[in-house]
C-alpha cells in the first residue's frame, strides 16, 4: 500500500508542485489549505505531513501540537518561508521530524520525505515486535488462577512496571521461573531492549565471566578479539541469570560490584562500562541455607532480593492443572497439527493427584507426549500410563518395606541412581532432587558405579 502524505499549505502552487513530485515517487497525496482542514484529514490516517508554518487560520506550531496529541507516529516536516533558526528549533522541540525552507528544492524534499517515512516504518515495526513479544512472553503465559498464582501474577505485574534494577525468583526446578522472567521483561518499559539469559551452572567459571563481562583482546590465551559480554549487549534491556546459586564466590563478588557501582570492566580491561540493565536472578536452591554454609554471599543476596517472588510447586496448586493441561494441549495442537479437544475426567483426576516432582516442566512433557501419541480428539488415562502412579511416586518416609528375602543394598543404591538419571534424562541436578541428595553426592555415586559408561543412562550432563 502506498504511503499517504498530507500537504498543508495555503498556496495552491506550492501544493501542486509538491503533489506532482510526490506522486511521481508513487506516494498518495492529500491536500489542505488551512489548519482546521489539515486536522480533519489527519484524523483519517496519514503517514507523513508537510506542514506550512504560515496558515490563514493558525500557525504551523499550533497545528503540530494538535497532530502530536492525536497520533505521535506520523512525522511532520515544517515548511517555512523564513530562515529563522529559532522557529526551526522550536518546531523540532515540539515534535517535528525536520524542516525545509522556502523556496525549497523538490528533490531535496523528496529525499527528506523518504527518510522520514523509513523512520516511521522502523518505529511501527519496533512496536509490532514489542506487541508480539508481549503476546508471546506476557503474563498470559504465566498460567494459573489458584490463590497462590493470583498473588504471584499480581507481584510480577508490579515488578514489571517498577524501576527496580534487581529481581530474585525462587522456586523448585520446573516451576516457571524463566517464563516469569520473560513476562517481567515483556511488560516493562525495557521491552524494546534485549533479553539476555544465561544458565550459571552451564559454564565453567572462566567462560561464565567472559560471557557476562566480555573480554579484551589478549586477556587470555584464546582471546584473539575483543568481545562484549551479555551485560554490555543488554543495555536498556534485561539479563536473566538462571541458577545464580551455582556462581563461584569470585564471580559473585564481581557481580555485586556491578550491582553496587553500576559499572564493570571487561576481563583484561581498564575502562569502566556502565550499561543500563535490569538483573533478574533465579535459583531453586535455599539461598539462606547456602549463606549459612558459606556458599553464597549474604550481601549479594540482599542486593538481588530487593524484589523477590517465590514460584510455588505444582503440587501446591493442583487447581491450576486443568488450566495448564488445556494450555499445553492447545500449544501442541498448533505445533504438531493435531486436533485434541479435551482431557478426559479420569485422566485429569490422575494428573491432579500426581505429585509432579518435575513441576510444570514435567507436566508439559507429559502433555506433549500424550498429544503426539494420541489418535483421537480426547486424551484418556491410557495416554498417561508412563507417569508413575501417585501412590508410588509420593511415598513417605517409612512406607518402604524390606523384602522377606532381604536385599543387596549396593545393588538397590545403583538401581535407584540409574532410575533417577533416566527420569532426569542425565541431568545431575534434577536426579539429585529426585533422590534428596546434593550434586556432590550424585557425582560420587556416578563415579562409584561407573554410570558415565552406562548405555542405559545415556549422556549425563553436569547441570
Amino acid at each position: 500500500m502506498k504511503p499517504t502524505i498530507l500537504v498543508v499549505d495555503d498556496e495552491e502552487l506550492v501544493r501542486w508542485s509538491l503533489r506532482q513530485r510526490l506522486e511521481a515517487a508513487e506516494y498518495q497525496v492529500v491536500e489542505a489549505s488551512t489548519g482546521e482542514a489539515a486536522i480533519e484529514h489527519f484524523r483519517n490516517g496519514v503517514d507523513l505531513v508537510l506542514l506550512d508554518y504560515g496558515l490563514p487560520d493558525t500557525n504551523g506550531i499550533d497545528v503540530l501540537m494538535t497532530l502530536r496529541s492525536i497520533d505521535p507516529d506520523p512525522p511532520v516536516i515544517l515548511l517555512t518561508a523564513h530562515s529563522s533558526v529559532e522557529r526551526a528549533v522550536e518546531a523540532m522541540q515540539k515534535g517535528a521530524y525536520h524542516y525545509a525552507r522556502k523556496p525549497f528544492n523538490l528533490d531535496d524534499v523528496a529525499v527528506l520525505v523518504e527518510r522520514a517515512l523509513e523512520t516511521t516504518r522502523l518505529r511501527r515495526e519496533v512496536r509490532s515486535l514489542q506487541a508480539r513479544d508481549r503476546e508471546t512472553h506476557g503474563f498470559d503465559k504465566v498460567v494459573g488462577e489458584s490463590p497462590e498464582m493470583r498473588h504471584v501474577k499480581a507481584l510480577l505485574r508490579k515488578i514489571a512496571i517498577s524501576p527496580a534494577s534487581t529481581v530474585l525468583l525462587t522456586g523448585e526446578s520446573g516451576t516457571g521461573k524463566d517464563v516469569a522472567a520473560r513476562a517481567i521483561h515483556a511488560q516493562s518499559d525495557r521491552s524494546s531492549g534485549p533479553f539476555m539469559n544465561i544458565t550459571c551452572s552451564a559454564l565453567p567459571e572462566t567462560l561464565l565471566e567472559s560471557e557476562l563481562f566480555g573480554h579484551e583482546r589478549g586477556a587470555f590465551t584464546d582471546a584473539k578479539t575483543q568481545k562484549k559480554g551479555l551485560l554490555e549487549q543488554a543495555d536498556q534491556g534485561t539479563v536473566f541469570l538462571d541458577e545464580i546459586a551455582e556462581m563461584s564466590p569470585t564471580l559473585q563478588a564481581k557481580l555485586l560490584r556491578f550491582l553496587e557501582e553500576k559499572a564493570f570492566r571487561r576481563v583484561g580491561g581498564r575502562v569502566d562500562i556502565r550499561p543500563d540493565v535490569r538483573i533478574i536472578a533465579a535459583t531453586h536452591r535455599d539461598l539462606q541455607q547456602d549463606i549459612a554454609e558459606g556458599r553464597f554471599r549474604a550481601d549479594l543476596y540482599y542486593r538481588l532480593a530487593v524484589l523477590s517472588v517465590h514460584l510455588p510447586p505444582l503440587r501446591d496448586r493442583a487447581d491450576d492443572i486443568e488450566l495448564l493441561a488445556k494450555y499445553f494441549v492447545d500449544r501442541f495442537n498448533r505445533e504438531f497439527h493435531r486436533s485434541v479437544r479435551s482431557v478426559s475426567r479420569q485422566a485429569l483426576k490422575m494428573l491432579q493427584t500426581h505429585p509432579w516432582p518435575g513441576n510444570i516442566r514435567e507436566l508439559r512433557n507429559a502433555i506433549e507426549r500424550a498429544v503426539l501419541l494420541s489418535d483421537g480428539d480426547e486424551l484418556t488415562i491410557d495416554h498417561f500410563q508412563f507417569i508413575c502412579p501417585p501412590q508410588q511416586a509420593g511415598k513417605k518416609d517409612g512406607d518402604f518395606r524390606l523384602p522377606p528375602g532381604g536385599i543387596v543394598f549396593q545393588d538397590l543404591e545403583r538401581e535407584l541412581m540409574v532410575q533417577a538419571l533416566e527420569r532426569a534424562r542425565g541431568n545431575q541436578t534434577r536426579a539429585a532432587e529426585l533422590l534428596g541428595m546434593t550434586r556432590d553426592q550424585i557425582r560420587y555415586r556416578i563415579a562409584k558405579f561407573k554410570l558415565n559408561d552406562s548405555e542405559k543412562v545415556g549422556h549425563i550432563s553436569e547441570r
